[in-house]
């Protein structure tokens, strides 16, 4: 379980990082709804290991509360690529 958490939420950064490079704005996108993905399969699996008594509840609603503002940074980033400039 340590090491499936570790590999999705060391997954968010290295997927906006690597669509940072990219060309485009689409091309951007596309990274951050992988990072997303990994946001949510790192919170699955800290409610997982909550559940199955892995992790105590208040560190596991700490870790919660923070994977929950980052997936909401990724969200805002996606709306501004996505929304037109005026």
């Amino acid at each position: 379980m340590i090491s499936q958490i570790r590999r999705a939420s060391s997954s968010i950064p290295t997927n906006i990082s690597e669509g940072c490079g990219r060309n485009n704005d689409k091309e951007f996108n596309q990274f951050l709804n992988i990072a997303l993905g990994s946001a949510n399969e790192t919170e699955y699996l800290l409610i997982l290991s909550r559940d199955l008594h892995y992790i105590n509840t208040e560190i596991a609603l700490d870790f919660l509360d923070k994977i929950n503002s980052i997936k909401s940074k990724i969200y805002n980033l996606k709306q501004k690529l996505i929304s037109p400039t005026a």
